[in-house]
């Protein structure tokens, strides 16, 4: 059964590695930083403007308020929506802005002109709508009347956000503007801010209402799609569609990427913002640096060869390029002593391995911060009101966890972090980040699995209903590691070929532990007599509670195996 598991994987891999391999390939031959050193990196960073080819584009955070949903119309929470102010001469909204009610108003529209190199009278960048559709409507004695209107674009043209008025009346067409297709990308509806569950449409019919934030379809270092801030509304059932209709996002067609800091740049804001890692206090598995992992004794094993191969400090005799064939792989020392000394870790060698890259077309910037762990240390299970610490479900060697914080290229500020939990993670709005020395952003480690949190806590992986599922235990310790100040740049593509020397052990593409299988039954029967009877479920249902992981593992890869290297944070 595993090695037939194990054959899937393989060929599911292979065919991964030669998609992900061509696909690549094309695109760097297409993306300038593949040829020389971008020596436009930079000049536009934190100039508040952006030039995206034909059109220009600046960041609006000043907003008025036009329309609040209130308790009567929505199932949930309220929402607030705002047009933008202070729009400098010649820039033109392209939609309107909307957030929860309950949260602090934080968050941005891009207003846009034509670029003064761009003559193109018969065909210009942007446009005034045709005309405009009433989407939906409310009224209420408390907020008023809220309408919706969606820009009926020229032909040829896009619509990028909804209007919000507080009066029936159509607006005007000088109120937005539309623009170019070949301009635009696709964009798909990301969270719902507000659902209203039944609505009279303007043909008297009942339907429901509620309201997104998007996002482009196609997100990652490759990809050119820019990222609004308005909205999507709509009156008809959006669950097994994200895709969006009616709107589009905006499309850098600018290759110089210029609003990407340069590499000192990129320094001064690692140095200015760089998170403060804790490490529990009782954490038996601590972080160490690559070199040291391999100058211990680390050892490199091959399919059908009994005997492992140290490796060099550099990694520079690692297998390097391709994609993961399970052919080699990296194991601790059979020495006992050895062994337990590398499974410790080192915290004194530690370091953050950071790849920079540009996010939603070059208009932020990916400060992807990479920590290797020797060893991920056995789990521990929550069962309602019991805890039960494992054996060894749970342990793997050679454990890389990471944390993002995205820079906005308008300002230059913190705009976002991302802090990953094994096979997923979550965003983190920087007035929601907690702040501790010198200003730094916190950022927990969670005992021997090493996930990352923004908060002290416990947080359950599994059902969080029933109480059952994997204990995640962060707290402030004296095991710290400062990344503003313990980094080590270690890829940055958009700067170009030479601008960073990329370490040979990040070529290695193959996996940094060996595969493990489980013995779980022994484990699982240890749960269920802990169950009492008024609760206890089948085996069945026990193992749908618990993350696939603790049953068996394949070694972990590297960072430049992972889906996020090039494409976007999985939540």
């Amino acid at each position: 059964m595993h090695q037939a598991k194990r054959l899937l994987v393989l060929l599911f891999q292979s065919i991964n590695c030669l998609y992900r391999s061509v696909f690549s390939s094309l695109m760097l031959k297409v993306m300038y930083f593949s040829v020389t050193v971008n020596l436009f990196a930079g000049k536009g960073f934190a100039t508040g403007r952006i030039s995206l080819g034909e059109i220009e584009v600046v960041k609006i955070t000043k907003f008025h308020r036009v329309w609040s949903s209130d308790s009567s119309h929505d199932k949930s929470k309220r929402a607030t929506f705002y047009r933008a102010d202070d729009i400098p001469e010649g820039f033109h909204c392209l939609g309107h802005y909307c957030q929860p009610t309950d949260q602090p108003l934080r968050g941005y529209v891009l207003a846009a002109r034509t670029s003064k190199a761009v003559n193109a009278d018969d065909f210009p960048p942007l446009k005034k709508p045709v005309s405009y559709s009433l989407v939906w409507s409310a009224d209420s004695e408390k907020n008023g009347g809220g309408y919706f209107w969606l820009p009926n674009p020229p032909v040829g043209y896009r619509a990028m956000g909804v209007i919000v008025t507080h009066e029936p009346g159509e607006p005007e067409t000088e109120e937005v503007r539309c623009v170019r297709e070949d301009l635009t990308e696709s964009c798909e509806t990301s969270e719902m801010i507000l659902e209203v569950g039944s609505s009279k449409k303007s043909n008297g019919s009942s339907s429901p209402f509620s309201v997104w934030s998007t996002r482009p379809c196609e997100r990652g270092m490759l990809s050119q799609g820019v990222a609004v801030g308005s909205f999507f509304c709509c009156t008809y059932d959006l669950s097994s569609e994200r895709t969006v209709p009616d709107i589009g996002c905006l499309k850098n067609l600018d290759p110089t990427l210029h609003a990407m800091p340069n590499l000192d740049q990129v320094h001064a804001v690692i140095e200015h913002f760089g998170p403060t890692v804790y490490f529990h206090p009782e954490e038996a598995y601590m972080p160490s640096s690559v070199q040291w992992f391999f100058k211990n004794g680390a050892l490199l094993y091959r399919s059908g060869k009994s005997e492992g191969q140290p490796i060099n400090s550099t990694g520079s005799n690692l297998p390097a390029g391709g994609c993961n064939d399970m052919d080699f792989w990296i194991d601790l020392p059979e020495d006992e002593e050895a062994k337990s000394n590398l499974k410790k870790g080192n915290l004194e060698s530690s370091e953050l391995y950071v790849h920079v890259k540009p996010a939603l077309g070059g208009t932020f910037t990916d400060i992807v911060m990479w920590i290797f762990c020797p060893f991920n240390g056995p789990a521990t299970l929550k069962i309602g009101l019991f805890t039960l610490p494992m054996t060894r479900i749970g342990e793997h060697v050679g454990d890389w966890e990471h944390f993002t914080f995205r820079i906005c290229n308008f300002s230059g500020e913190l705009w976002q972090m991302f802090f990953s939990q094994h096979s997923g993670g979550g965003w983190v709005d920087a007035s929601d980040i907690e702040f501790v020395k010198d200003n730094k952003p916190a950022v927990y480690s969670s005992k021997h699995g090493h996930a990352s949190f923004p908060h002290p806590g416990m947080y359950l992986q599994g059902s969080s209903k029933l109480g059952i599922g994997v204990r995640n235990d962060v707290a402030k310790s004296k095991y710290i590691v400062d990344s503003s100040q313990r980094y080590v740049i270690v890829a940055a593509e958009y700067l170009g070929k030479g601008a960073v020397i990329e370490p040979c052990w990040l070529q290695y593409m193959r996996e940094w532990g060996p595969t493990i299988a489980y013995d779980s039954g022994s484990e699982i029967n240890k749960i269920m007599n802990l169950l009492p009877l008024v609760v206890r479920f089948s085996i069945e249902n026990i193992v749908d509670l618990f993350p696939i992981a603790l049953y068996g593992e394949e070694g972990p890869t590297g960072p430049k195996e992972k889906d996020n290297w090039e494409g976007d944070e999985m939540c």
